[in-house]
């Protein structure tokens, strides 16, 4: 398994991370192995700040040279900052997934603990590789 896993991430099984903050916000972005599977990000479509997105609600886009593909929210809340920098340079999703590649920042009272952790994220991914490593088939990832 190639992909970076951190484990003080939680993360869904459509392949968003999120990470709490210490202000109460949870900062979210895709998962090292989703971007893997997307090849080269050409395109994120960000979410409008002031946003109030339903957990497992798809707000943002990101589109690479294979597919276009949903983000979606791993949490209630309102959507209160984004990564204005992918706008131009998408591809940092590529090359620091879990850093200066977030997506979107989230305001919520819902905790993270319904998230899975690594471990259990590891899984999905692993059993991803295992149906189809060179495809997007995976029906939580592309529309």
């Amino acid at each position: 398994m190639s992909s970076n896993i951190p484990a003080d991430l939680r993360y869904t099984e459509s392949h968003e991370w999120a990470r709490a903050n210490d202000d109460g916000t949870v900062m979210v972005g895709i998962s090292d192995h989703a971007q893997h599977l997307l090849g080269d990000l050409v395109f994120v479509e960000l979410p409008e700040v002031g946003r109030a997105v339903a957990a497992a609600e798809s707000c943002a886009v990101v589109e690479s040279v294979k597919a276009a593909s949903d983000v979606y929210s791993p949490l209630e809340g309102v959507i209160v900052e984004v990564n204005e920098a992918l706008a131009d340079t998408p591809e940092l999703i590529n090359e620091d997934p879990y850093g200066e590649g977030w997506i979107f920042r989230l305001k919520t009272a819902a905790a993270l603990d319904g998230l899975l952790d690594a471990l259990a994220y590891e899984a999905i991914a692993i059993a991803d590789e295992d149906d189809d490593a060179s495809s997007l088939a995976n029906p939580n990832l592309v529309e």
